[in-house]
């Protein structure tokens, strides 16, 4: 049996979405930019697609863009910034920040760019002042997650829409992690461009969407047709994007369980608090997404304990999903000022809305035998 606990990186599809998508894998596979009847279904399913994702996040339709995911947006929006405000070269990033959005700002570096990148406290939380006191008359763009992929911790995003967009400034959040798990109300919520993946929240992976508010003006990410308004050619993927409207109707129709999944992650936290001396619960004094438990085991290898897991059946991961297998804490951690050796014993916990309360006591039960054995034996985390 297998007890799947790896959500922040990717999730089951849910039923419901591949029902929504088969039709358009087989017998409605017409191109949405054909003008014949199968055509026509294809477009109709995009544009309804589009409404779902617009109930959502409570935006027009004319302000989303579908694309492949978190990381094209992430790059859509860094990119389409950088080429679309001559004379302003300053970017400002939290150091907590997905690895796309690092890969970029390097990138953008070497472009000529200016990257500043603010701190967290030792929970993951950031330092408005430090935000505001960061902006300069030559900034571009202000970016900053919703909530960290790794310890769940969530960003302060009305005040800092606040600061950024009393200073003139654009402001681009990656929701990611964030959405279908923590409500965002776009309609209320100042941001200028968000950007979202489908696979987070049970909709099929290769979905995405960048909302790029009216009146921002962006440099189109590929060029070569006329869809999605000409910011992104290509023809679309119809069954992903069907799927992703359906996903985004669910999730709406789940936000307000989140309290339940909270309970349960609480509830795992309290059993293997009470059972396993030398625990760190990282970023648990400060807001969190009610999925995500950031682990971290006093003189223990992550990596043993993952795969002692995977032994069982048990899927976690020792962070990100895109650097995992590396030997050294994430920058996460490290941004968190964790311990060197309290960082590599650090595994994380994600739930979803298939998650059990009888999963969860099962891998509460075996965890305090695993970490025994393990310290036992000599697999120490070494600084």
């Amino acid at each position: 049996m297998i007890i799947y606990l790896d959500n922040n990186a990717t999730t089951r599809i849910a039923s419901e979405v591949l029902e929504a998508m088969l039709p358009f894998l087989q017998e409605s596979y017409g191109n949405a930019g054909s003008g014949h009847v199968l055509g026509h279904l294809s477009e109709g399913a995009v544009v309804h697609a589009r409404d779902q994702v617009t109930a959502m996040l409570g935006c027009s339709p004319a302000e989303v863009l579908f694309n492949s995911g978190g990381t094209e947006g992430i790059n859509h929006a860094f990119r389409g910034v950088f080429e679309g405000s001559l004379g302003k070269r300053h970017f400002i990033i939290s150091a907590v920040e997905h690895p796309a959005v690092m890969a970029i700002c390097d990138w953008l570096k070497h472009q000529g760019a200016e990257i500043t990148i603010l701190g967290v406290d030792g929970e993951g939380r950031l330092d408005l002042a430090e935000l505001e006191a960061s902006i300069r008359p030559d900034t571009a763009l202000v970016s900053l997650m919703a909530a960290n992929n790794e310890s769940g911790v969530l960003f302060p995003l009305e005040q800092a829409a606040q600061v950024v967009k009393g200073k003139g400034v654009l402001l681009h959040v990656d929701a990611t992690q964030a959405m279908g798990k923590a409500p965002l109300d776009l309609a209320r919520l100042p941001v200028d461009l968000l950007n979202f993946s489908g696979h987070k929240f049970h909709g099929p992976k290769g979905t995405g969407v960048l909302f790029i508010r009216r009146g921002v003006r962006l440099k189109p990410f590929m060029l070569g047709g006329h869809q999605e308004r000409g910011r992104r050619g290509g023809t679309e993927n119809v069954p992903g994007i069907a799927g992703l409207g359906k996903a985004c109707e669910l999730a709406m129709g789940h936000l307000p369980l989140a309290g339940a999944m909270a309970e349960l992650r609480d509830q795992f936290e309290w059993a293997v608090r009470s059972t396993i001396q030398g625990l760190h619960i990282h970023g648990a004094s400060a807001p969190r997404l009610p999925n995500t438990s950031f682990l971290g085991f006093q003189g223990l290898e992550g990596e043993a304990l993952l795969l002692k897991l995977s032994e069982r059946g048990v899927c976690v991961s020792t962070g990100s999903a895109c650097t995992t297998g590396q030997k050294e804490p994430s920058h996460v951690l490290r941004a968190m000022g964790v311990p060197m050796e309290l960082a590599l014993g650090t595994i994380r916990v994600s739930l979803s809305r298939y998650t059990t309360r009888d999963e969860i006591q099962t891998v509460a039960g075996m965890l305090p035998g695993i970490v025994e054995d393990l310290r036992g034996s000599g697999l120490y985390a070494k600084a």
